[in-house]
């Protein structure tokens, strides 16, 4: 059983060496990854996902429960304990959506009556993260890029049930984020975010700060933080429905601003 992940820090894209020298992730944790583009947030996640040993670019090792991972968590995927979610989905076949995760459970399940309880389970998990809901019977192509990295998330965390989930900034995919953040607390994993959100930086339980290739800096929220949070999530919820009137031929008016501005 998985507890904790750890990774030895190497050195950036000049040579110079990182801002710490290990950083320990333990289940439960909810973390984000920060940084200016082409800081090496991608390139930290991959290092995570490739349980790197020194062998890539930056010379990090990653650990887990404080031993060199199994060769079977590189070798065989049904034993990989890693879910990546990025940007770029692209799927092999087009199968209904229903379809799509009852195979995929059967496989993780072994047990069709479990597998078709993981599939309800999974849906209502993706339909509370998107405000689009997803009919099963949809086309796995015809989703929206919200609805598609929902069900992603969905489906990591629950047919998957990989103890540690890395998303990629899905935040401009349209999910909901706090809700997300809400409902994935609920499970005991690692979550590490690739983000450029305020909102969720600040509901992590920490952030990792990234420039020019290097791991600079490991903050942990505070209680200010914790407050100015709220204020980012209710101005975020305003940029919404401000958003959403506009889609729908709405007009805006100055009264909705009042009470957050």
């Amino acid at each position: 059983m998985i507890e904790s992940i750890t990774i030895l820090t190497g050195h950036g894209k000049k040579g110079g060496t990182e801002g710490v020298e290990r950083i320990d992730f333990k289940m439960g944790d909810v973390v984000s990854i920060v940084g200016p583009t082409g800081s090496g947030k991608t390139t930290l996640i991959n290092d995570i996902e490739l349980f790197a040993d020194g062998t890539t670019p930056t010379g990090r090792r990653v650990l887990i429960n404080g031993m060199p991972p199994p060769a079977e968590y590189r070798d065989n995927p049904a034993c990989n304990p890693i879910a990546l979610i990025t940007q770029h989905t692209t799927f092999l076949s087009d199968l209904p959506v229903n379809e799509f995760l009852r195979t995929h459970a059967r496989i993780r399940s072994q047990s069709p009556v479990d597998g078709d309880g993981l599939v309800r389970q999974t849906l209502d998990f993706a339909n509370q993260l998107t405000g689009e809901p997803i009919i099963p019977t949809s086309q796995m192509t015809e989703l929206s890029g919200g609805q598609t990295r929902a069900l992603l998330i969905a489906d990591a965390t629950i047919i998957c049930n990989t103890p540690i989930v890395l998303l990629d900034e899905v935040e401009n995919a349209g999910i909901h984020r706090t809700r997300a953040l809400e409902l994935l607390r609920r499970y005991r994993k690692i979550f590490i975010f690739v983000t450029h959100d305020p909102r969720i930086a600040l509901l992590s339980d920490y952030r990792i700060i990234m420039q020019q290739g290097r791991i600079t800096d490991v903050l942990y929220a505070n209680d200010e933080e914790r407050e100015c949070s709220v204020k980012v999530s209710q101005l975020d919820d305003l940029l919404t429905r401000m958003r959403d009137k506009l889609r729908f031929g709405e007009r805006l008016t100055i009264e909705e601003l009042e009470g957050v501005l």
